[in-house]
């Protein structure tokens, strides 16, 4: 005897629904929609849209009216130059991989991850220099962060029209003005090392690893319990990619020996991550206002210093106490020509002593 399979019922849609076209496939109906149109010729043409609507009725609905207005999956054609695949090639390339340092790769990137965020699938001939205007300009209360996202662009829009040779247009980015280097670090004054010893603890714990370790404050807040081994210190030079012990003052290991132990950061947001930069200078920023109340002692304004500002008066210390450029480079890990720039200020301090002193004898 043989058994015939039974074809499924069709299932019941609404009277709208009646001109899709349902072919049977596999035993089930599928759902199609059939979109027609007129080639250049004039010839009629015709095609069948396949519904992924899964046995759900608004999943139908959504994927019928995006075929309608030519906008399903199956119509739409996928970008070739976007900017993924733009990073994608750019961090796959090895000649720009062995000439950058690890550090200006990780700067990069960083920047990168934020253009993939909102823009990974987007044709980079699509980007307009009136777009990029109006973001730089946003951004202008971060203005090295807004001059990085100019340089980033036109770092990967050269690279994809020069060494990729995709058919791009003029470089959206090119001269277009930046806000350029910014004011310098001031080193902090006395006024406000004092007053940092009644700051909330967060702010207080990130002054004394900047100005103990003489480090960059991002890489300050996030050191790890471990890097204190008694007399020693682990820091890591982030442009550089990487580490070396220094010798940790007394004042910096009583910090550290007087915090509650229990997580792996020294500044925790949790038992195994620490608190973000941006965290901690929102809270200094907050306590930088409440030293208004200060000025009534001094003829200064806080809000001229930031946290950056506390590692130049560590450089600026390590100067007056005599170090040579070798000894402030082995703590703070920067660049000689930027030592003597530390060093020229703090010795121009003493130099005015010592000629005043010179004029009144």
């Amino acid at each position: 005897m043989t058994s015939s399979k039974k074809r499924p019922p069709k299932p019941k849609i609404a009277r709208e629904r009646l001109k899709w076209v349902w072919p049977r496939s596999g035993g089930e109906w599928v759902p199609y929609h059939r979109i027609t149109w007129t080639d250049a010729t004039g010839k009629r043409k015709e095609r069948a849209i396949k519904l992924n609507w899964c046995g759900d009725a608004k999943t139908l609905d959504d994927e019928y009216w995006a075929a309608e207005a030519g906008r399903h999956q199956s119509q739409v054609k996928a970008a070739k130059h976007t900017w993924a695949n733009c990073i994608k090639e750019w961090r796959a390339d090895a000649k720009i991989q062995k000439k950058l340092s690890l550090g200006t790769k990780k700067s990069y990137n960083r920047e990168f991850e934020k253009i993939l965020d909102k823009n990974a699938g987007k044709s980079m001939s699509a980007t307009t220099r009136q777009a990029i205007r109006k973001k730089h300009i946003a951004m202008s209360e971060t203005p090295r962060a807004a001059d990085w996202m100019l340089q980033s662009v036109s770092i990967l829009w050269n690279f994809a029209k020069n060494q990729l040779d995709w058919p791009l247009g003029d470089n959206p980015a090119a001269r277009m003005e930046k806000y350029g280097a910014q004011r310098e670090f001031r080193a902090w004054p006395d006024w406000m090392l004092d007053a940092l010893d009644d700051a909330p603890q967060v702010v207080r714990i990130a002054g004394g690893l900047i100005r103990g370790t003489g480090q960059r404050p991002s890489a300050a807040v996030a050191m790890p319990r471990t890097a204190f081994q008694g007399e020693w210190v682990t820091v890591v030079d982030e442009k550089g990619d990487s580490s070396f012990p220094i010798y940790c003052p007394e004042n910096l290991r009583s910090l550290i020996d007087s915090l509650k132990t229990g997580s792996q950061h020294v500044l925790p947001k949790s038992d195994t991550s620490p608190l973000s930069y941006s965290s901690v200078e929102k809270e200094f920023r907050a306590w930088r206002e409440t030293l208004d109340d200060l000025s009534e002692f001094h003829d200064d304004n806080a809000r001229k210093y930031s946290l950056h500002g506390l590692r130049k008066r560590a450089c600026v210390e390590l100067a007056e106490a005599g170090c040579s450029d070798a000894e402030i480079q082995s703590v703070t890990g920067q660049s000689l020509e930027m030592v003597a720039k530390y060093r020229k200020e703090a010795r121009r301090k003493e130099m005015s002593r010592t000629a005043q002193m010179r004029r009144s004898m």
